[in-house]
């Protein structure tokens, strides 16, 4: 069977069977149970209508999270680089002297 796991996830009162590397498994259920935490969370503080509601808000609150980690790496990148050519100017400027 080449390494792989065959689990069962549950989402949103769904059971969908995956073949895995077990390396992902912990991760899967792991993302499972936090999914199924923000549907309960979602359930309980606004009136939605149905289960692909909660799951597109789901969808979105995760989506926003990577995007927004995307971003704040990009700016640490940048401003990283700055200060790293700032250093390379005055060393370069020192040792010109």
């Amino acid at each position: 069977m080449d390494g792989k796991l065959k689990i069962k996830l549950s989402i949103a009162d769904r059971v969908y069977p995956l073949t895995v590397e077990p390396s992902q498994e912990e991760g899967l259920r792991s993302a499972s149970k936090k999914i199924d935490a923000m549907i309960k969370q979602f359930e309980e503080n606004y009136a939605v209508r149905d289960k692909q509601d909660v799951l597109a808000m789901c969808a979105l609150q995760f989506a926003s999270q990577l995007e927004q980690k995307q971003i704040d790496n990009s700016i640490d990148g940048t401003e990283t680089i700055e200060r790293i050519k700032k250093m390379n100017d005055l060393i370069a400027n020192y040792l010109d002297k």
